[in-house]
């Protein structure tokens, strides 16, 4: 039981890992504001909250896990908070989302959105 309990242990901490490094390199190479804003706070979410759980379950029932259980109430909340006040800055200041067109450039020319069904 215990080395079952350490494989899940670690499949959670390498699970978070792998978004906040994702998240890392998106941040990185999306080309625009707003989609960096939200390749970051997606996978931060995602992988605080997993690198918790995972050491929440490696520590089992003690003082530690309730710490760890508070800190990711704090980021839960925190986060989409604190980035849609980036996002709202960045409204209010003029930094507008690019538009989207209503037709999508293909090979054979531009299409319809009703043809991609």
């Amino acid at each position: 039981m215990d080395i079952l309990l350490n494989l899940l242990c670690w499949a959670l901490m390498l699970s978070g890992s792998f978004f906040v490094i994702v998240g890392a390199f998106g941040t990185y190479r999306f080309p625009d504001f707003w989609s960096r804003l939200h390749a970051a706070s997606i996978t931060d979410s995602a992988g605080v909250i997993l690198l918790l759980i995972g050491m929440g379950v490696y520590s089992g029932l003690t003082l530690i896990t309730f710490k760890l259980l508070v800190i990711g109430l704090f980021m839960f909340i925190t986060g989409p908070t604190s980035t849609h006040a980036i996002a709202n800055a960045a409204l209010v200041s003029g930094l507008r989302p690019p538009k989207l067109n209503n037709e999508t450039l293909d090979d054979d020319g531009p299409r319809k959105p009703s043809d991609t069904l």
